[in-house]
């Protein structure tokens, strides 16, 4: 692996937090997981966004599941992101063994085949996931020309984060896995 590919996967399993500064509607108060950042660009889904009044049972329902429990039907979709709204990803633990996956870290994939919704609906799959429409992309260097500005906090993923905590609660949380107290933060800098 070459030293620029090093440096660029730096981003891959962080999470990325819009400060309050951000004015970009499709990210101000998100918490996106770099799914996958190499020399080509890079991939991300929102953890703290749910897709309006679409449920996984709105899903299965249009790819003819049925979920073998009816709290699956239930369960909010999320949106992941402006790019390929009609496509749903997966974020979930375990290994990434379905037809196609990326593993973000050990234990942790994203994956975007039919298979992993089968099994999540037989109560075969992943014991942790959540379903996003869409996702968050970044072009070649786009992502690290971003983080220059003061648009973006980098902090290390949490999987409880993820899977366990209320969505109201996920920006903050993500904050605090770099040290900061996302209420202390200003809206606007200051002038002298």
């Amino acid at each position: 692996m070459s030293e620029s590919k090093n440096q660029a996967a730096s981003y891959q399993n962080q999470f990325l937090i819009a400060m309050p500064s951000m004015t970009d509607p499709h990210f101000a108060g998100g918490v996106t997981l770099i799914c996958e950042h190499n020399d080509d660009g890079a991939l991300g889904i929102v953890v703290n966004r749910k897709a309006d009044a679409i449920t996984v049972g709105d899903i299965f329902d249009q790819l003819k599941l049925k979920p073998h429990h009816p709290h699956i039907a239930s369960m909010p979709a999320y949106w992941g992101g402006p790019v390929a709204r009609e496509r749903g990803f997966v974020l979930h633990d375990g290994d990434a063994d379905w037809e196609s996956s990326i593993a973000v870290e050990s234990g942790l994939c994203i994956t975007s085949s039919r298979d992993i919704l089968e099994a999540i609906a037989a109560g075969t799959g992943p014991d942790h996931w959540l379903f996003a429409l869409g996702y968050a992309g970044w072009e070649k260097g786009q992502l690290e020309e971003e983080m220059v500005g003061d648009a973006w906090l980098m902090a290390p993923s949490n999987k409880e984060i993820i899977f366990s905590m209320p969505i109201e609660h996920r920006l903050r949380a993500a904050a605090s896995e770099a040290g900061i107290d996302f209420s202390r933060l200003a809206i606007t800098s200051g002038h002298a």
